[in-house]
């Protein structure tokens, strides 16, 4: 499958990727006729999706299978009258109805909306009103169903709500029973074009209402690299991305890239996260390929890994915060493979990365991803030297690149304040060393100002969560009339320094940060709470912090 759109699927170099990688376009590509069905086809037996939950269920769905379901699906949403730009979201967590529901939508032309089962009544009015969508597809929890029959008066244009169970309350319509009785497919005579929406999300908002961020239909091709060169896959992989299904991580980890690299897609279908389990799944299912944030990676080191067989592992990657470099060696040491960083955004495909011909560099996000052309510019417009930091932006002068967002949905000001004059500004600031490596510094946002150095957050907050006292924390900077600001800490202590706080362990957390990293990062002001303002993501939201210090 990846020959059809890459002609050049193995790289030695760095520079033999830059030079040679390309992707073929289809004319109106369809991730699911185009990807799925293609693979149901020319090898119907081929294993899709090895879907497992906490119960103990498990099935493997081949691509012959994938293709009965999502067409069963795609006619019974037809029926529902869903078709050519309707918007649609899905609160499906990890079950597997969320595939059927995503491919079938592709497949009819609509606009898959993913979203958490977090939401709450007022999120979901903001969503259906901002979006118009039309109808919802969850799972049947009643803490999810409670807060969309809540919402329901309030959202003009959702005209239908389908459960696939356990939960059918009154109103909601059966999915199972509905594809049971679908009628043959038949697809549209209206295709879309590669410009239309076929994926949007909504962002976490750590500074304000969530941002509509659009993807056209050729989305799924720009995570070629994220699926083949990044995950390094191949068609006897297993690959498991832990990420929820509502967020973008999971567009990049259990779906397009691993499809078309003619993966085997592994879902764990599971109510609360236990190390434990999925160390137990790694040796149950023999897993081969594992993405997860450095913070699981972190709580897996933590458990007895040496009673459980990972022999199976052959690759593994992590994104979504910067790496420790304890974390990247004790994972090395118990399991011989190094992790591989990237970062990316939900406006994005993979835009930096450490591929399998690179030696990684822990802490790194790697290098460009090709299909971007990225650079660092300083506040004053330059482009930033090595070493001197910058906001990461993508330049678009050559056209939008495969995998950039199309743009913030109704909302052209927002849109042309973070893209405009052949630049989209990312607004996370990274430096980059004289191989070419970059390293993240923080959001644009949250970068400190103090006596002329600027401080990024993540750097100190990753230094302190490698004390024993700090089970998370926050870095801000607050005001100060000599240094312009200095770096404020906000710390949740662990259970075993609660009733601790006070000048001796300040200070302690302050020497300890001056050890770790540059002394003139450490906090001059420490607070201790038992919890950080955060968005339904999980993200914190230090613009919270930053305006009580004001």
């Amino acid at each position: 499958m990846l020959e059809r759109f890459v002609k050049q699927t193995k790289y030695t170099s760095q520079e033999d990727f830059i030079k040679n990688f390309k992707v073929e376009v289809p004319e109106n590509f369809n991730f699911g006729y185009d990807v799925v069905d293609a693979w149901a086809a020319e090898c119907p037996e081929k294993n899709a999706i090895l879907w497992t939950n906490d119960q103990g269920l498990e099935h493997q769905y081949t691509y012959a299978e994938l293709k009965e379901k999502t067409d069963a699906t795609a006619s019974y949403f037809q029926s529902l009258g869903i078709g050519h730009g309707d918007m649609v979201m899905l609160i499906l967590k990890r079950r597997i109805e969320f595939w059927f529901s995503t491919i079938a939508l592709h497949k009819l032309g609509a606009v898959v909306i993913p979203a958490t089962h977090l939401l709450t009544k007022k999120d979901i009015v903001y969503r259906c009103n901002a979006a118009d969508i039309k109808m919802i597809v969850c799972a049947g929890e009643e803490v999810i169903t409670d807060h969309i029959i809540e919402a329901m008066p309030d959202c003009p244009t959702l005209e239908h709500v389908v459960s696939i169970g356990p939960g059918m309350p009154e109103g909601f319509k059966d999915f199972q029973e509905g594809i049971a009785g679908a009628a043959p497919f038949v697809k549209p005579e209206q295709p879309n074009t590669n410009d239309d929406i076929m994926l949007m999300y909504f962002t976490s908002g750590t500074t304000g209402e969530p941002k509509m961020v659009a993807h056209d239909f050729t989305y799924p091709l720009g995570h070629i690299t994220t699926g083949s060169f990044w995950h390094n896959l191949h068609e006897n992989s297993l690959h498991l991305t832990i990420a929820d299904t509502g967020w973008g991580k999971a567009a990049w980890g259990k779906l397009y890239g691993q499809m078309i690299a003619g993966a085997n897609i592994f879902v764990y279908d599971h109510e609360k996260f236990t190390p434990a389990d999925i160390l137990q799944k790694i040796q149950d299912c023999k897993i081969t390929s594992l993405c997860a944030p450095p913070t699981i990676f972190r709580f897996l080191i933590k458990e007895d890994i040496s009673k459980y067989d990972l022999s199976s592992l052959e690759y593994c990657t992590t994104a979504g915060e910067a790496l420790n470099y304890s974390v990247y060696e004790t994972f090395l040491k118990i399991t011989g493979i190094r992790l591989m960083e990237g970062f990316g955004q939900t406006e994005t495909t993979m835009t930096l990365g450490t591929f399998p011909w690179m030696e990684p560099k822990p802490g790194s996000m790697g290098v460009p991803n090709p299909q971007y052309e990225i650079d660092l510019l300083t506040p004053d417009g330059r482009s930033a030297e090595d070493g001197e930091q910058g906001q990461i932006v993508i330049r678009t002068h050559n056209g939008k690149p495969l995998g950039l967002f199309k743009g913030y949905y109704r909302d052209e000001e927002r849109t042309e304040d973070a893209w405009h004059d052949d630049v989209y500004y990312t607004g996370d600031v990274a430096w980059r060393d004289e191989d070419g490596y970059y390293w993240f510094v923080g959001r644009a946002d949250d970068v400190i100002k103090s006596s002329g150095y600027r401080i990024g957050p993540f750097e100190v907050e990753s230094a302190l969560m490698t004390h024993p006292a700090v089970v998370e924390c926050a870095i801000t900077g607050v005001p100060d009339e000599v240094r312009g600001q200095v770096v404020k800490a906000t710390i949740i202590l662990s259970k075993d320094y609660k009733g601790k706080e006070g000048p001796e362990l300040i200070k302690e957390l302050q020497d300890h940060v001056k050890k770790v990293t540059a002394p003139y990062k450490y906090p001059r002001v420490i607070e201790f709470v038992d919890e950080l303002p955060k968005t339904i993501s999980g993200k914190i939201r230090r613009v919270e912090i930053r305006a009580k210090d004001k």
